[in-house]
Protein backbone atom coordinates (compact mmCIF):
# COMPACT_ATOMS: atom_id res chain seq x y z
CA UNK A 1 0.00 0.00 0.00
CA UNK A 2 1.26 3.22 -0.71
CA UNK A 3 -0.22 5.69 1.20
CA UNK A 4 1.53 9.35 1.47
CA UNK A 5 1.95 10.59 5.07
CA UNK A 6 3.15 14.17 5.53
CA UNK A 7 3.83 14.51 9.35
CA UNK A 8 1.65 14.67 12.65
CA UNK A 9 -0.86 17.32 12.14
CA UNK A 10 -1.74 17.99 15.67
CA UNK A 11 -2.55 15.96 18.57
CA UNK A 12 -6.36 16.25 19.88
CA UNK A 13 -6.27 16.76 24.36
CA UNK A 14 -10.53 16.96 25.80
CA UNK A 15 -10.06 19.51 28.38
CA UNK A 16 -12.59 20.00 30.96
CA UNK A 17 -11.68 23.88 31.26
CA UNK A 18 -10.49 25.27 28.03
CA UNK A 19 -9.79 29.31 29.07
CA UNK A 20 -7.66 26.94 31.95
CA UNK A 21 -6.08 24.81 29.33
CA UNK A 22 -4.93 27.85 27.05
CA UNK A 23 -3.46 29.62 29.69
CA UNK A 24 -1.22 26.60 30.87
CA UNK A 25 0.23 25.61 27.20
CA UNK A 26 0.47 29.34 26.45
CA UNK A 27 3.25 28.97 29.30
CA UNK A 28 4.98 27.05 27.23
CA UNK A 29 4.58 29.44 23.76
CA UNK A 30 2.00 28.00 22.53
CA UNK A 31 -0.70 30.37 20.97
CA UNK A 32 -4.05 30.14 19.57
CA UNK A 33 -4.26 29.99 16.58
CA UNK A 34 -7.64 29.13 15.51
CA UNK A 35 -10.28 29.64 17.82
CA UNK A 36 -13.72 27.32 16.99
CA UNK A 37 -17.09 25.50 18.32
CA UNK A 38 -18.15 22.43 17.50
CA UNK A 39 -21.12 20.34 18.02
CA UNK A 40 -21.60 16.77 18.95
CA UNK A 41 -24.88 14.69 18.45
CA UNK A 42 -26.61 17.53 17.40
CA UNK A 43 -25.58 19.68 20.97
CA UNK A 44 -23.92 23.17 20.10
CA UNK A 45 -21.18 24.05 23.05
CA UNK A 46 -17.74 22.36 22.08
CA UNK A 47 -15.12 25.07 21.94
CA UNK A 48 -11.73 24.32 20.34
CA UNK A 49 -8.29 26.18 20.63
CA UNK A 50 -5.85 24.84 17.87
CA UNK A 51 -2.31 25.85 20.26
CA UNK A 52 0.57 26.25 17.89
CA UNK A 53 4.32 26.16 18.79
CA UNK A 54 6.70 26.07 15.45
CA UNK A 55 4.86 23.17 13.48
CA UNK A 56 3.76 21.58 16.48
CA UNK A 57 -0.09 21.59 16.86
CA UNK A 58 -2.11 20.48 20.23
CA UNK A 59 -6.54 20.63 19.46
CA UNK A 60 -7.57 21.74 23.19
CA UNK A 61 -11.48 20.86 23.08
CA UNK A 62 -14.37 21.09 25.99
CA UNK A 63 -17.51 19.03 25.11
CA UNK A 64 -20.88 20.44 25.54
CA UNK A 65 -21.44 20.96 29.17
CA UNK A 66 -23.64 17.83 28.93
CA UNK A 67 -20.94 15.77 27.96
CA UNK A 68 -18.06 17.42 29.90
CA UNK A 69 -18.63 13.89 32.49
CA UNK A 70 -17.08 11.78 29.47
CA UNK A 71 -13.62 13.93 30.41
CA UNK A 72 -13.56 12.08 33.81
CA UNK A 73 -14.57 8.79 32.80
CA UNK A 74 -12.27 8.08 30.04
CA UNK A 75 -10.61 4.56 30.27
CA UNK A 76 -8.07 5.17 27.33
CA UNK A 77 -6.38 8.30 28.44
CA UNK A 78 -6.65 12.08 27.72
CA UNK A 79 -5.01 11.78 24.33
CA UNK A 80 -7.98 11.95 22.13
CA UNK A 81 -5.83 10.88 18.54
CA UNK A 82 -3.27 11.80 16.47
CA UNK A 83 -3.54 13.12 13.30
CA UNK A 84 -1.89 13.13 10.02
CA UNK A 85 -1.58 15.75 7.32
CA UNK A 86 -2.39 14.24 3.96
CA UNK A 87 -3.18 16.10 0.74
CA UNK A 88 -5.77 14.09 -0.63
CA UNK A 89 -8.35 12.80 1.92
CA UNK A 90 -10.67 11.81 -0.58
CA UNK A 91 -7.68 9.09 -2.21
CA UNK A 92 -6.23 8.50 1.57
CA UNK A 93 -9.92 7.79 2.46
CA UNK A 94 -10.34 5.34 -0.36
CA UNK A 95 -6.96 3.78 -0.35
CA UNK A 96 -7.67 2.86 3.67
CA UNK A 97 -11.60 1.39 2.82
CA UNK A 98 -10.03 -1.00 0.04
CA UNK A 99 -7.17 -2.26 2.44
CA UNK A 100 -10.10 -2.75 4.92
CA UNK A 101 -8.75 -0.61 7.66
CA UNK A 102 -11.63 -0.06 10.10
CA UNK A 103 -13.16 3.43 9.04
CA UNK A 104 -15.08 4.96 11.73
CA UNK A 105 -16.69 7.65 9.38
CA UNK A 106 -18.76 7.25 6.87
CA UNK A 107 -17.20 9.19 4.22
CA UNK A 108 -14.73 12.46 5.26
CA UNK A 109 -16.02 14.97 7.10
CA UNK A 110 -16.05 18.54 6.50
CA UNK A 111 -15.34 20.74 9.92
CA UNK A 112 -15.62 24.71 9.05
CA UNK A 113 -11.95 25.18 10.64
CA UNK A 114 -9.02 26.66 9.68
CA UNK A 115 -9.66 30.00 6.86
CA UNK A 116 -11.26 27.42 4.14
CA UNK A 117 -12.44 24.52 6.45
CA UNK A 118 -10.83 21.07 6.41
CA UNK A 119 -11.83 17.30 5.69
CA UNK A 120 -10.94 14.30 8.04
CA UNK A 121 -11.65 11.07 9.42
CA UNK A 122 -10.49 8.62 11.59
CA UNK A 123 -9.44 4.77 11.86
CA UNK A 124 -8.82 2.40 14.91
CA UNK A 125 -5.64 1.01 15.34
CA UNK A 126 -4.79 -2.45 17.55
CA UNK A 127 -5.72 -1.42 20.49
CA UNK A 128 -8.34 0.86 19.63
CA UNK A 129 -6.37 4.74 19.24
CA UNK A 130 -7.92 6.83 16.63
CA UNK A 131 -5.76 7.90 14.22
CA UNK A 132 -6.99 10.83 11.97
CA UNK A 133 -6.14 11.55 8.10
CA UNK A 134 -6.89 15.40 8.38
CA UNK A 135 -6.96 17.75 5.06
CA UNK A 136 -6.46 21.55 5.05
CA UNK A 137 -8.50 22.96 2.65
CA UNK A 138 -6.36 25.14 0.65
Amino acid sequence: MDLKINHIQHIGIPVSNLQKSIAFYEQFGFKNVMPSTFEIEGEKGGIVAMMQRGTMILELYQMPASHLSEIANRKDGHIDHVAFDVDDIDLTFKTLKENNFTILETEPVFLDFWNKGCKYFNILGPDGERLEFNEIIK
